[in-house]
């Protein structure tokens, strides 16, 4: 089986959402950092006052056939309401894995 690592980043407020979305497409194993600090198209995320709010990312190794249907999914939910826009994935090839 040939999977692929998929990398989400998103705001963490949204955690509960975008893991509805990995457990409806059976990504059932996957790492996810909370509370990062970051910066997307609304600014920074340092979780202070000055910068408020903080990011979080998933990274999931996905079967190759599944791809596609998760990204259209994250898809779906960033075009939901302009509060998602900031979601992120990013696909990238496994080269060895143990």
């Amino acid at each position: 089986m040939t999977r692929k690592l998929v990398m989400i980043h998103f705001h963490f407020e949204y955690t509960d959402a975008i893991e509805a979305i990995l457990d409806r497409h059976g990504v059932a194993d996957y790492i996810r950092y909370p509370m990062m600090e970051g910066k997307d198209r609304d600014g920074k995320h340092y979780g202070t006052q000055t910068f408020p709010g903080n990011v979080s990312v998933v990274h999931a190794q996905v079967e190759e056939g599944s791809v596609d249907a998760l990204l259209t999914a994250m898809d779906k939910f960033r075009k939901h309401k302009p509060a998602h826009g900031h979601l992120d994935a990013i696909v990238l090839p496994i080269e060895r894995r143990l």
